[in-house]
């Protein structure tokens, strides 16, 4: 037997024992991830709308200045959230394919705690440290 095969072999048995989150724990996550979802989409709509009605014309160079930079501001904070909302919606469909919780470099199980602290987790937390160093050494 090669040591692929091994290794593959391992990983299957760890996805499985993974999958064995109990429906309690994914209903909460799934309850989480759709509140966290609902709120977002709310303020998203309403920063459109504030957007929309703000009044463009300004005499004063100063305002015109602050206008553009909160302006700027909400954008970039609406980006910011826009994609997490695709991260929160990859997360609840995750848990209708019965992939959540499980590390997407190791297949190990990602812990309970991580997926409280952080729902959208897509590592566990010794692949996402691993990934950070890798990020910080080549300026990534």
């Amino acid at each position: 037997m090669q040591l692929s095969s091994v290794t593959s072999d391992f990983k299957i048995m760890q996805t499985d024992r993974a999958c064995k989150m109990e429906e309690t724990e994914l209903a909460y996550f799934r309850d989480q991830l759709t509140l966290w979802l609902r709120d977002l989409k709310h303020s998203a709509g309403m920063t459109v709308d504030e957007l929309l009605k703000a009044e463009v014309f300004m005499a004063d160079y100063v305002d015109r200045a602050s206008f553009e930079s909160d302006r700027s501001t909400a954008l970039r904070i609406r980006d910011r959230e826009s994609m997490l909302i695709k991260k929160i919606r990859q997360s609840l469909e995750d848990i209708e394919n019965g992939e959540y919780g499980i590390c997407e470099d190791c297949g190990r199980e990602i812990a309970i705690e991580r997926l409280k602290a952080r729902p959208i987790a897509r590592r566990c937390i010794k692949c996402k440290t691993k990934q950070e160093t890798f990020e910080r050494i080549t300026g990534a």
